[in-house]
């Protein structure tokens, strides 16, 4: 009782689990290659490495399965760098990179997902090799004198040369080899100081002696790699070899003015081999204009932004290169400003006669030694007394300033003082700053204009923010935040105004806060600044979720709708209305208790279809949800792991088998028909035809139609829409491409028996009977009951399979077996075949009857008369539904495979198999043979029972 019990609920569970997946499954994804590689290791430190030389082209191929159709994502790491290539849902995405460069290489990942599970992730690390031509540097040391008989001279010649892999060097001088042990004067080694083994190697000359004078040359080598040849570079020594020396005949620094040309010579005083010019700038880059011609540089029209350090460098790999610099000054005079300071031994901030007034002045000057400064009032020339001072501030302390100290201030003194900036050099424009003393001349004062603050506005609204400034000279005003440190809405922490006002265009809800007047001290008084406060109130329309949302339902369904309010300001909401297609359904005042507001339909008719829309609404503005109440289907959703689509072949036509799922079938109406259109791809027109459904679709339910008479080898546009009571549902479209059915003697093998010729097997003549190809849609009166596929393992009606026929006149015991075509085995080395490589043979099964007999995979190898013992065997009853066996074999020599099938007792018994396989390797996980006996022991069985639901449950999630 315990184990029917135990049956019955797997049997529910089971079911159920096919009836909500069907052939949904997570995506399994790999990665091929192609383009130029020229090795590839498939697994090294458990990685995949893929060899690559630079300036070739790299392809990766990343094949998926998995249903609904996963998209990919390739992404690229590299060390701490990391691009991204563009996402794409193109199937068997191709990442192409012509011409690829050394820093592309790293690890490339695909990424696959669909929904379901995790994400299927593979990755190949990308090694592309490279050599660049060889450098040789030379250095020389000379030692102390030893005994005031000889002085010794040493020579170190360095070659290193970029590459992937790690370089190998060889010397030669003239047409010798060096080596080490060869000349006693010769040493050759690695420094112990290099970062990689292989970096460099260093050629020693002790003592140098005159036969040492010759043409060294340095063999950089990566052995071929890849087809990359061999690079060398050839260094002639001499007693003349010297490190360069060069002279800059020019000044430094020099000074020009803007609009000027400037040129910079440099000269070689020595070296040999000559050394090579250039010229660098601390700005990293030389100038667009400039122009080089051997060692002058030449700046036309030079501006400010091109002054700097430049500086001439020679080079001729022999010692350290030479450097020389020079400063170019560009003269500038900008910024003028000035302030007014009142007597500091009182509390006053007022100017008062007989008190001290002092007048500072200011400005930016390159060259700051450069800069004069003279005074005048009322348009003649002052000069320094001991009333009037004259003085200029510490440029370490204030750079760029002049002072007038009016002592004792008189009525008389009362007027316009000039302060005037000029340069020595002359050729830049003087500065003038006015500023007038009199009775009139008092400190500044800041307020804001009644009903200014706080400032109430909308998003997006252009507000000005005001404060009236008092007082002569009026002051520049600057404007912060006052409630945090935040910077404004330009960027900045500050933003000056001439006329106290800041305005603000598109103003936004994070803009709302306190802002701060400030006087500053440039153009007026120089006492402690004012300030006043403007509070600014920004509101905004609610902000509401879903702003769109589309909501698919049958008739005779109910439909809910929710509004939710997220942020307001101000946060008191007015009303809500909700409307159909601008006419008014419900209206009312907004809960203040509640964040939300909802409109149900509780049973949907014709008339409920269309654009529903809730305005919440305040003083500022609404809020709007929008709801697309439909009928409308989801899109199907093509299947692209049919085994052997093409099912029909002919010299001139071919057919193609498509397959899909409903994309949640029961989140609308009955999907009565398909219509299904096709047109060739580069033409306009489409065909249409109806494919109709019976009864309703499970989700996961495959359905298939096949496809005829497509041109040879045309590629089609396949596009299908689903038809409920509504109308036209989603559309989904794919690509059908023609390809050659594969051979039996590639890699991979697929066989469907779609095609009359069944892919070459043949029927056995020693055998009693003969397999049939079959269809569901052409099955015949003698059809038998309670046995036999009602569909091929795709679940097409449509679609073919292999079975044996059990019915009378076959009796028990008798056989029919199907053989395949040869399949070669190539040896791995010349000498014959070691170790036989291995192949999974894999097909479907369907043993549905109470008379079924047993169904034999056997290996027929060539030169054997008969088969061996079964690879593979199962008997009886095995239920009806289709199943999968996988078998890896082994053979030595060209082989067959053998698909016997044998009569059991009754007429019950037929057998199909569909879906033929076979593949290099052994086979990954194969499906159990499920003919093994169970214990009788009832606690077994119910811990067997909570296993098998326990993973059926964890498998559904």
């Amino acid at each position: 009782m315990d184990l029917i019990i135990c049956v019955l609920g797997l049997l529910a569970l089971v079911v159920e689990g096919i009836r909500c997946q069907g052939v949904y499954a997570p995506p399994s994804v790999r990665i091929i290659h192609s383009g130029h590689a020229c090795n590839v290791e498939e697994e090294r430190h458990t990685e995949r490495v893929y060899t690559i030389r630079e300036g070739e082209t790299l392809e990766l191929t990343c094949l998926v399965t998995g249903h609904p159709r996963p998209q990919i994502r390739w992404t690229k790491t590299a060390g701490s760098v990391s691009d991204r290539f563009q996402d794409s849902s193109v199937f068997n995405e191709t990442l192409h990179i012509a011409k690829i460069l050394r820093t592309q290489g790293g690890r490339y990942y695909c990424k696959a997902e669909n929904g379901l599970g995790s994400p299927a992730i593979k990755s190949i690390r990308v090694d592309v090799y490279y050599l660049d031509d060889p450098v040789v540097t030379v250095h020389q040391s000379i030692g102390e004198a030893k005994e005031q008989f000889y002085y010794e001279r040493t020579v170190f010649l360095r070659c290193v040369a970029n590459s992937n892999p790690p370089v190998r060097y060889s010397w030669h001088r003239g047409r010798e080899v060096l080596t080490q042990g060869s000349d006693k004067g010769v040493e050759i080694y690695e420094p112990f100081f290099t970062q990689l083994q292989g970096e460099t190697k260093i050629l020693k000359l002790k003592n140098l002696r005159p036969q040492d004078y010759a043409n060294y040359s340095c063999v950089a080598s990566v052995r071929n790699v890849c087809g990359i040849p061999d690079r060398s570079v050839i260094f002639r020594l001499t007693n003349k070899t010297a490190s360069p020396s060069i002279k800059l005949l020019v000044e430094d620094p020099i000074v020009v003015n803007p609009g000027q040309t400037v040129s910079l010579v440099c000269i070689t005083t020595g070296g040999e081999p000559p050394p090579i010019l250039n010229w660098i700038t601390s700005n990293e880059s030389l100038p667009l204009r400039s122009v080089v011609k051997g060692g002058t540089l030449t700046l036309p029209a030079i501006t400010s932004d091109e002054a700097g350090v430049y500086s001439c460098v020679a080079s001729n790999n022999v010692g350290n290169p030479a450097k020389k610099s020079t400063t170019i000054v560009v003269r500038a005079l900008k910024k003028g400003r000035f302030w007014i300071t009142p007597d500091p031994y009182h509390n006053d901030d007022n100017i008062q006669i007989g008190r001290e007034v002092k007048i500072s002045c200011q400005v930016e000057a390159t060259p700051p030694e450069e800069l004069t400064f003279s005074w005048l009032k009322n348009g003649r020339a002052l000069r320094s007394s001991e009333r009037m001072v004259i003085t200029q501030t510490d440029p370490d302390i204030s750079p760029g300033t002049t002072n007038l100290d009016i002592i004792d201030l008189k009525f008389t003194d009362f007027g316009t003082y000039t302060c005037v900036a000029a340069l020595k050099g002359g050729g830049i424009p003087e500065i003038s700053i006015d500023v007038n003393i009199s009775s009139t001349t008092v400190p500044p004062n800041l307020t804001v204009p009644r009903g200014k603050s706080p400032l109430v506005t909308r998003e997006g609204d252009t507000v000005e923010l005001e404060c009236l400034v008092s007082g002569k000279p009026k002051p520049i005003i600057l404007w912060s935040r006052a409630d945090k440190e935040v910077p404004m809405p330009d960027g900045s922490m500050q933003m000056e105004s001439y006329d106290g006002v800041l305005r603000i265009v598109n103003v936004s809800r994070e803009m709302t806060g306190s802002y701060r007047c400030q006087t500053s001290q440039y153009n007026g008084f120089n006492v402690k600044p004012r300030e006043a406060v403007v509070e600014l109130i920004v509101q905004y329309p609610p902000t509401v979720e879903p702003v769109y949302m589309e909501m698919r339902q049958g008739l005779g369904r109910p439909v809910v709708m929710t509004c939710r309010v997220l942020r307001a300001h101000p946060s008191r909401v007015l009303r809500f209305e909700w409307l159909l297609s601008n006419r008014l359904l419900h209206a009312g005042a907004f809960d203040a208790q509640r964040d939300e507001t909802e409109y149900t339909i509780r049973s949907l008719n014709r008339d409920g279809w269309g654009e529903y829309t809730c305005n919440v609404i305040n003083e500022a503005g609404a809020g709007k949800c929008t709801f697309q109440v439909t009928g409308k289907a989801y899109p199907p959703e093509f299947y692209y792991d049919t085994y052997s689509p093409l099912w029909q072949n002919r010299p001139r036509v071919y057919g193609f088998k498509i397959q899909w799922t409903q994309m949640n079938p029961n989140a609308v109406d009955r999907i009565v028909a398909y219509r299904l259109g096709i047109r060739q791809m580069g033409l306009q027109r489409w065909w249409e035809q109806e494919i109709p459904v019976d009864g309703a679709i499970n989700k996961g339910e495959l359905m298939t139609h096949n496809l005829t008479e497509l041109i040879k080898p045309e590629s089609y546009e396949v596009r299908l829409t689903p038809i409920t009571r509504f109308g036209e549902g989603d559309s989904t479209i794919r690509i059908v491409t023609y390809s050659a059915p594969i051979n039996p003697h590639l890699r991979e093998f697929h066989c469907s028996f779609e095609e009359e010729p069944i892919c070459m097997f043949t029927q056995d003549k020693n055998d009693d009977f003969d397999w049939t190809r079959h269809s569901a849609a052409t099955r015949g009166t003698k059809y038998t009951p309670n046995t036999g596929p009602s569909g091929d393992r795709s679940g097409s009606k449509q679609g073919f399979y292999m079975y044996i026929e059990t019915s009378r006149p076959r009796k028990e015991g008798e056989q029919a077996r199907l053989v395949s075509p040869f399949f070669n085995v190539a040896p791995k080395n010349p000498y014959g075949i070691t170790n036989p490589p291995a192949y999974c043979f894999g097909f479907f099964y369907h043993m549905y009857g109470k008379h079924i007999g047993t169904l034999n995979a056997l290996l027929k190898q060539k030169g054997q008369t008969t088969s061996e013992g079964p690879a593979w065997s199962l008997n009886g009853n095995q239920g009806d539904r289709w199943k999968q066996a996988k078998v890896s074999i082994h053979p030595t020599a060209s082989f067959q495979v053998v698909l016997e099938g044998i009569r059991g007792p009754g007429m019950e018994g037929d057998i199909a198999i569909d879906d033929v396989t076979l593949e290099e390797g052994e086979c990954r996980d194969p499906p159990p043979n499920l003919s093994s006996k169970s214990t009788t022991t009832s606690s077994h069985i119910w811990l067997l029972c909570i296993t098998l639901v326990m993973t059926l449950l964890e498998g559904q999630r």
